[in-house]
C-alpha cells in the first residue's frame, strides 16, 4: 500500500466503528449515532480516566460520576472494548434497575 494509501485508510479508520458511533439499522438508530458523532470521543476519553481513575467501574457507575446519561456513556464502553483498551474484571455488580452489570478495567 502507498503512503497515500494508507493515509486514505487511517483517515476512513476514524470515520468507522468503534472510532465513531454505529448503529445497526437506519432510522432512528443512526440519527442518534450521528447526534453523537461530534461528542463520542471526548466521552470515550472521559470514561477511560475515570475507569483507570476509581479502577473498576460498570458503564452506570462511570455515567454517574461524569453525571451523564447511562444512555450516552454504555456504547462508548462498548466501542472501549471493541478498541482493546478496556476488559472485563470478571465481576459483576447490580446497577440501578436492579441488574448485574460488568465491571470494567483499563487493560494493561
Amino acid at each position: 500500500m502507498t503512503r497515500q494509501g494508507a493515509e486514505m485508510r487511517q483517515q476512513l479508520d476514524l470515520l468507522t466503528y468503534p472510532t465513531s458511533p454505529g448503529f445497526k439499522a437506519a432510522g432512528t438508530s443512526q440519527e442518534a449515532a450521528e447526534a453523537m458523532k461530534p461528542t463520542a470521543a471526548t466521552l470515550r476519553t472521559i470514561c477511560l480516566t475515570m475507569i483507570r481513575r476509581y479502577f473498576n467501574l460498570t458503564a452506570d457507575e462511570c455515567a454517574g460520576l461524569m453525571n451523564a446519561s447511562i444512555l450516552a456513556v454504555r456504547p462508548r464502553i462498548t466501542e472501549l472494548k471493541e478498541m482493546g483498551l478496556i476488559e472485563k474484571t470478571g465481576e459483576r455488580r447490580k446497577n440501578a434497575s436492579g441488574m448485574s452489570a460488568t465491571v470494567w478495567r483499563v487493560k494493561a
